[in-house]
Formats: structure tokens, sequence, C-alpha cells
């Protein structure tokens, strides 16, 4: 029983992922964009839980649902105007990507089905705290100081570029 919930759970999550990236990506109002792709990022911390990854699904639910999110909204309305909509775009550039997205999730498909994937592969639930924070804020070979340090950076430089956008308008 506990099996067959776990696989309708992670259809429903699946199902409503690709859903909302699909709404994401097609919509024309770019705040509906932003929040259908927190939506996105809610079903992948929502799957991160169901694998008993609780660091993990903690982390994407406030860095990226909670954090990245807002920070996408509080630049968009900043910079756009009130009824603000996308370009339409033209058939050439549409087919263009259509062809792209067949051919990624064609190639996705093929390495998937020419792997093998045995179960005794995969460590069940998460390493210890400690390890997870050293690996994470450590500044040895493969710990990941330098790329937070510069992620926080980047999204600096955006809030102010966004701030400095939203002035120029108003002088």
């Amino acid at each position: 029983m506990e099996g067959t919930l776990g696989l309708f759970v992670f259809i429903i999550l699946a199902v409503s992922m690709v859903v909302f990236s699909v709404l994401a990506i097609t919509t024309q109002r770019i705040l509906r964009a932003a929040t259908y792709l927190l939506f996105v990022l809610i079903g992948t911390a929502g799957i991160y839980f169901q694998l008993n990854y609780s660091f993990l699904g903690t982390v994407q639910l406030l860095v990226y649902a909670g954090g990245i999110t807002v920070l996408y909204v509080f630049s968009i309305l900043l910079t756009s105007s009130k009824e603000e909509k996308v370009e339409k775009l033209k058939t050439s550039k549409f087919l263009a990507g259509f062809i792209t997205t067949l051919a990624g999730a064609a190639l996705c498909l093929f390495f998937v089905m020419k792997n093998e994937f045995h179960l005794s592969q995969f460590a069940h639930g998460e390493h210890d705290m400690q390890e997870i924070g050293l690996s994470l804020m450590g500044s040895g070979k493969y710990q990941y100081i330098l790329p937070f340090e510069v992620m926080s950076l980047l999204l600096l430089a955006c809030i102010i570029g966004g701030i400095l956008i939203a002035r120029k308008d108003k002088t």
C-alpha cells in the first residue's frame, strides 16, 4: 500500500511540475510566470521530501521557493508597468523551441532507458547534518563556499540594478 501511495504522490507532483512549467513559459504575463515557477519549485521540494532528503527539501523551500521567487517578483514589480505583457513569439522561433525541446526530451529518455538503475546504488535518507554543513561551507576541494559567495554577489547586483532601473523611470 505504501509503495502505491508513494508512486501516486510522485505522479501528482511530477504532473503538476510539468503543467506549471509549461504554463510558466507560455503565459504572456510575467508576474504569472514567476508564480508558476514558485509552484514548480514547491513541487521539487515535495520530491525531495518524498525521497527522505528533508535538508534539501527545506533548503529548496527556503532558498529557492522563498528567496529567489521573492527576488524575481521584487524585480518584476520594480521594473515593469502594471499590465506589461510578453511579446508574441514568431512561428519560426516557436517551432525551433519545440524541436529543441523534443530533441532534449528524446536525449534524456535515451540516457534513462540505456542505463540500468539498481536500488542498491542509491542510499536512502540523508547524511549527518555536520557532514552536509562541512561539505557546503568548507573551503576544500569539493566544497562550495565560493559558489555561494558568487551567487550572493550576483543577487545583490540584481537588486541594485532593479532599484536603479526603477529610479531612472521616475526622475
